[in-house]
């Protein structure tokens, strides 16, 4: 069982989100009145697990207008803030969907770069955190100009104080991260084939391409994320297909941050990997059931997690 869970999202958003029925160049376009949701990697899981009744503290970055907006969101959803006050603003990331066609428009900000000096302020704070987390998610972009080594620097040190590390990142990040070698990893298969140097992955080659990862002590676990084909979780001995149910999808937004909550949720309660994994699978496929940001629907999840465990055989 785990008790204590942290989520780390090192570059947070304010999402707003919008509706028009064509999007066209030059022309002023008559949208839907905004909404604003909470956003950034592990700020989302935060929110999910809430959602599933699991208690986690979320850690971010927090300056200006928007970071108290942010904080404001997060409060409204029952989610437990660690925010880490900084001068300048957080950012707005902004999402228009198109109704005729159900297209959608993601215009993601970079965010303030983090001086380094405060860098090395967000480390001790997450460090000297008591009662220290059994679990942290490390989810999301890093900021502009933060080097990829802080969250090596930063996994290596959860880790000695025996908290497993679940990532979900991209890029070099994931690259550097991955090289320090963490509990569960959820690549999709491009992430999955750069990091272990192929051109290309199909379904047979995801799995030793994860199995190689867990030999090379990379990852204890990796589930890989296959969009409508579901995922695959590989661990050194267990090689299983979780298929996805098929639905109505509106949105992907949000839906690899829940995939991330509802295999902790599992992990929260001593669940297995098989358990984990579907629930995963469940709670990121529900996610695409909802518009904008708006994560998933707890009735929407159960139903899939049942349809996955008549589904998933052996």
């Amino acid at each position: 069982m785990i008790k204590n869970i942290l989520t780390i999202t090192l570059n947070p958003t304010v999402d707003k989100s919008s509706a028009v029925d064509k999007i066209t160049p030059e022309r002023k376009l008559r949208c839907d009145p905004p909404k604003y949701e909470p956003g950034g990697g592990g700020v989302n899981v935060s929110r999910a697990l809430s959602r599933l009744g699991i208690q986690s503290d979320a850690f971010f970055p927090s300056g200006g207008r928007t970071g108290k907006l942010l904080e404001e969101l997060l409060e409204k959803e029952k989610v437990s803030i660690l925010p880490f006050e900084l001068e300048d603003e957080t950012r707005e990331s902004f999402i228009v969907v198109e109704t005729s066609t159900n297209q959608q428009y993601r215009f993601g900000m970079p965010g303030s770069a983090i001086p380094e000096e405060a860098q090395e302020r967000i480390f001790t704070s997450i460090m000297n955190l008591s009662p220290f987390p059994d679990l942290v998610v490390i989810s999301g972009s890093l900021p502009p100009d933060m080097e990829a080594s802080f969250l090596r620097r930063l996994i290596k040190s959860l880790k000695e104080k025996q908290a497993k590390v679940v990532l979900d990142t991209s890029g070099e990040a994931l690259e550097e991260a991955v090289a320090e070698g963490v509990f569960l990893l959820k690549p999709n298969i491009g992430e999955l084939a750069k990091l272990t140097g192929a051109e290309s992955l199909d379904n047979e080659s995801a799995d030793e391409a994860a199995k190689e990862l867990i030999t090379m002590g990379k990852a204890e676990v990796v589930v890989v994320s296959m969009g409508p084909q579901g995922a695959h979780l590989v661990t050194k001995d267990m090689n299983r297909h979780i298929p996805a149910p098929s639905v109505r999808k509106l949105s992907t937004v949000g839906a690899g941050d829940s995939m991330v909550a509802g295999m902790v949720s599992v992990l929260a309660k001593g669940g297995d990997f098989c358990e984990m994994a579907m629930m995963g699978v469940a709670c990121g496929t529900a996610a695409t059931m909802n518009p904008g940001t708006g994560l998933f629907k707890v009735e929407d999840v159960d139903r899939l997690y049942k349809w996955l465990q008549k589904s998933t055989v052996g």
